[in-house]
């Protein structure tokens, strides 16, 4: 017998509309949630910037969890789900 396990979290209220796509990210807010792993906030820097150059996004917003191990902050998703066209989560090392 094969166990499989989903480590997805259940979806919190307030968050945006999940399985939306966007067809342009031109003109679009883009939000990054760094989860606190060593070298992370390189990647979202270098990621920003391609971003903006190479596909036209209007503006990056990022915050920074205090931990990798707890969700974040209530206030940190909010902002993030009311100024966001996209919201990408992440880990480093």
């Amino acid at each position: 017998m094969t166990l499989l396990y989903d480590p997805t979290a259940p979806r919190r209220s307030g968050a945006g509309k999940a399985g939306t796509s966007l067809a342009t990210l031109s003109g679009k807010v883009v939000g990054f949630i760094d989860n606190a792993k060593p070298n992370f906030d390189h990647l979202v820097d270098e990621l920003a910037e391609r971003l903006i150059a190479d596909y036209g996004v209007k503006r990056v917003i990022k915050r920074r969890k205090t931990l990798a191990s707890i969700p974040a902050p209530d206030e940190i998703v909010r902002e993030l789900a009311d100024e966001c066209d996209l919201v990408i989560t992440g880990s480093g090392d």
